[in-house]
């Protein structure tokens, strides 16, 4: 039996993966790498909670959970920081 928590990681997982198709198609449409960065990073989110659900692990202390997160907010931080620096002409 799945439970709650496995039901709610699920629900979490496809939250996450929609975003990230949302942002896969407006950088379809742009060609701008923020938006990758970011679809990329929904989606290690999503592997997270599916990593997490699949293991039935009873917390998210592994360090595989706190790598896989730390390159995702990594991209976000890549994204961010490309889109701010100024550009040399």
């Amino acid at each position: 039996m799945i439970g709650l928590n496995g039901m709610l990681s699920g629900a979490i997982a496809m939250g996450l993966i929609v975003v990230s198709l949302f942002f896969l198609r407006y950088w379809r449409s742009t060609r701008d790498r923020f938006f990758l960065y970011f679809a990329a990073s929904f989606a290690l989110e999503a592997l997270t909670r599916v990593l997490l659900g699949i293991a039935a692990a009873k917390s998210e202390d592994a360090p595989l959970y706190y790598l896989i997160r730390l390159l995702a907010y990594g991209l976000i931080l890549i994204a961010i920081y490309e889109k701010n620096r100024g550009r040399k002409n």
